[in-house]
């Protein structure tokens, strides 16, 4: 594989349009390849589609929320494997390990802290 091709691509599916920027632009700073959804199921699609390497995922959006898109990804033997990170700016007690008892591999709250977001990814890209 030459060095042009091996870039890690992150699907981000976030249904707000400043947060999407934000990830995307600080991961595409940091040097990962990002594709984009706005909704649970055009992630889903995605993430059928184009294989990433990880899947970071809002919990509440329009069209199919967080918990239901994660579901189908971890029923689906083609993409049950790619780890999701849930991005979600609930405020509720616990919201962290209700989330990760739901099945993400992991858990980033918003607002995000850019050194935290890129250190999570950076951790589950190298795994």
């Amino acid at each position: 594989m030459n060095g042009a091709n091996n870039k890690k691509r992150i699907l981000v599916v976030e249904d707000n349009l400043r947060n999407l920027k934000l990830v995307r632009d600080v991961l595409r700073i940091a040097g990962f390849e990002t594709i984009e959804a706005n909704d649970g199921s055009r992630g889903v699609e995605i993430a059928r589609e184009e294989q990433p390497d990880l899947i970071l995922m809002d919990i509440r959006m329009p069209v199919m929320d967080g918990f239901e898109a994660l579901l189908i990804l971890k029923e689906d033997p083609g993409t049950k494997h790619i780890p999701v990170i849930a991005l979600t700016a609930s405020a509720m007690p616990n919201e962290r390990e209700r989330v990760l008892g739901h099945g993400f591999d992991g858990y980033i709250p918003k607002p995000v802290d850019i050194d935290e977001l890129i250190k999570i990814v950076t951790d589950f890209i190298s795994r």
